[in-house]
């Protein structure tokens, strides 16, 4: 794999057009996830392609300290909170750390589950199988409207699977910060869920 990588960079410093395309179809769909969960759909095209821009422009002197995905993928982070800063978006860093009490018993220290966990659905009928797409629905709306770090950490980490060194790596945080920003996402995410049971209603605030 580090060789078959070390060949597309070579090849894209060379600017072959078949290795821009093969770039493009390994890459391209984590990037605009990424760049979806800081920026959302309105802007998610337009920095992924300044991104690009950027990546090929600094190619000659990457280092492969980190693969080549990661590296992209901290030049989308990168692009995202410069649009998000021109836009008078970008939430700090301590806000999004800061301690909430009421949300700080949901998970132990392992990222598990505490002791008060979601309701076991059970979805044997057609109403309880629209019940569990109406609360998928209700999630993904929370997800896009978590403050743009969070977003970005919990993509990253639960849908598509790096490990903590390197999400630090993409959004250039410490791993404290990281631990504290999925941890805050995730307990969205299940007051998000405790509340749909409760009520039958989404409530993403």
């Amino acid at each position: 794999m580090y060789e078959e990588e070390q060949e597309l960079i070579s090849r894209l410093i060379r600017k072959e057009d078949a290795a821009f395309r093969q770039a493009i179809k390994q890459y391209q769909s984590s990037m605009l996830y990424l760049a979806h969960s800081f920026v959302g759909n309105k802007f998610a095209d337009e920095v992924v392609q300044e991104a690009w821009f950027s990546a090929i422009r600094a190619l000659p002197k990457f280092e492969s300290r980190s693969s080549l995905r990661t590296w992209l993928l901290r030049i989308v982070a990168n692009e995202a909170k410069t649009r998000l800063r021109k836009e008078n978006r970008l939430t700090s860093l301590e806000a999004m750390t800061a301690e909430n009490k009421s949300l700080s018993d949901r998970y132990v220290s392992d990222g598990n589950w505490g002791d008060k966990i979601p309701i076991q659905w059970d979805c044997d009928s057609p109403e309880e199988l629209l019940s569990v797409q109406e609360l998928k629905r209700c999630m993904d709306q929370l997800i896009e409207n978590l403050p743009e770090l969070q977003g970005a950490t919990l993509n990253l980490r639960e849908e598509q699977g790096y490990s903590l060194d390197d999400i630090c790596n993409i959004l250039e945080v410490s791993e404290s910060n990281v631990r504290v920003l999925l941890h805050r996402a995730r307990n969205r995410l299940f007051l998000c869920i405790e509340h749909f049971q409760a009520t039958g209603e989404c409530c993403t605030d």
